[in-house]
């Protein structure tokens, strides 16, 4: 496992570079950069990283270097907007680059991964959800959901009322699924990944019965939902309610939710 630096948007991000020639030996340069870049990179396009944010330190002007030599940097408060995320066809990483420009022997390039994880406050206003699902003449369910906007450590507290069944139901499930949506127009790619199962019942309901929901999101692997990310991707996670008859046909209703990285407090 390898650590790397963790930030949140508006932090300073500052450290130091050595740099140390070999013994008796020197380096020529044409100058010495560091450049803090955001990027995102299609895996259909793999190599083509597209820069939403690039800022530059000038570190050094063109000279030798000799013997071992330090470089402080320091970039101030960083307006990093979007969460490194690496997805099925998309990822977004943050990295720092630092380079010796050579001319004649080419360039010494380093590069330092970092994280990014942005928080938000509790939503001032999260509705509840209030849907139904019918067939004509045969089933009429209602279900409903304390809220619409959940924390990655949060709890999906609903209920589903049967107001209507005339035909024979063998289990219901509950899932969270979760669309990432990249690229655009012909070239759009959409991955939908189940990431989590929950029966919430085994066998026929009645008319007039009700089934609790209470599905804990903290043991499954989500991340904020992202939303037009710099015009290249999307991330958003739906609610399948899923039922199955005795003659193993299908019947789902899917609603959209918003997943948030809740502020811990200590």
């Amino acid at each position: 496992m390898v650590s790397i630096p963790l930030f949140q948007s508006q932090e300073n991000i500052t450290g130091k570079i050595t740099v140390d020639p070999l013994q008796g030996k020197k380096i020529d340069h044409n100058g010495v950069k560091i450049e803090l870049l955001g990027q995102i990179e299609m895996y259909f396009d793999r190599g083509n990283f597209y820069d939403f944010t690039s800022l530059v330190r000038e570190l050094d002007v063109p000279g030798e270097i000799y013997e071992r030599k330090t470089y402080p940097f320091e970039f101030s408060t960083v307006e990093m907007p979007y969460e490194t995320y690496n997805g099925v066809n998309v990822r977004l990483r943050y990295v720092l680059k630092f380079t010796i420009s050579r001319g004649y022997a080419g360039s010494i390039v380093e590069y330092q991964d970092f994280m990014v994880r942005n928080y938000s406050p509790l939503p001032s206003i999260n509705n509840g959800i209030k849907m139904e699902v019918g067939i004509e003449d045969c089933l009429h369910i209602e279900f409903e959901y304390n809220k619409s906007k959940y924390h990655l450590k949060d709890v999906i507290i609903g209920k589903i009322y049967f107001l209507l069944v005339r035909i024979k139901i063998k289990n219901m499930d509950l899932e969270i699924r979760r669309r990432e949506s990249t690229g655009s127009g012909a070239n759009t790619h959409v991955e939908t990944e189940t990431l989590a199962k929950y029966e919430l019942m085994d066998g026929a309901p009645v008319r007039g019965e009700s089934i609790p929901v209470r599905l804990f999101l903290s043991p499954y692997e989500l991340t904020p939902t992202h939303r037009n990310i710099n015009n290249k991707f999307s991330v958003k996670y739906y609610l399948n309610l899923v039922l199955v008859d005795e003659e193993d046909r299908r019947y789902f209703k899917q609603q959209e939710i918003t997943i948030y990285r809740l502020q811990e407090t200590s």
